[in-house]
């Protein structure tokens, strides 16, 4: 793995771990969407494990299993729009940083539904975050952004992967390094909330 992906990584993984983002209200509703998901460390890593553990489970699974991500998510952020109660928000957004960098570190094969309703139950924690935070956005445009920002934080998941078997044919080993160091993160989140 070169010394840029590595930087790459640890710096991800050296976000303040404040659950910051930018006011919907006072920053307009597609910027606002698109930045949420890129101000917090919780959700950087949560994304970019999706997109590690994806590429890993392979075939159908590295487009499915995203996929299942972004539409539960924004399941998610209509019931917060919708004023419909889900306990442990916050506490299942940190397990799944977790959750997500170990099944990436132990590269875990799983049939393509048992992923993608893996991920669908973070995603929904994740989607309702984002709705609770909208406050004066409008709805479309918000969800448009923070669902286009972490399909390329899923994206860039699978980039580790595949950049890992263009320079060395060992992106399996950077994508479980990448996962390993995920998980790390999210343990250091949950320590530091």
């Amino acid at each position: 793995m070169k010394r840029s992906s590595i930087a790459l990584i640890l710096s991800v993984g050296a976000v303040s771990p404040a659950f910051a983002h930018l006011n919907p209200a006072e920053h307009g509703s597609f910027a606002a969407g698109f930045s949420h998901p890129l101000f917090g460390a919780d959700h950087i890593l949560a994304m970019v494990g999706v997109g590690l553990w994806a590429f890993l489970v392979g075939g159908r699974a590295v487009w499915m299993i995203p996929t299942a991500f972004v539409v539960t998510m924004m399941l998610g952020f209509a019931a917060a729009l919708a004023n419909i109660g889900l306990p442990f928000v916050e506490p299942a957004i940190a397990a799944s940083v977790v959750v997500l960098g170990l099944l990436a570190l132990v590269a875990l094969q799983v049939p393509v539904a048992v992923g993608m309703a893996v991920v669908g139950f973070f995603a929904l924690f994740h989607g309702y975050a984002h709705g609770g935070e909208l406050g004066e956005a409008t709805s479309l445009s918000f969800m448009a952004g923070f669902a286009l920002a972490t399909a390329l934080l899923h994206a860039a998941g699978i980039g580790i992967g595949l950049a890992g078997n263009a320079l060395s044919h060992r992106g399996r080993v950077a994508a479980r390094i990448a996962g390993g160091l995920t998980a790390l993160g999210g343990l250091w989140l949950v320590a530091g909330a």
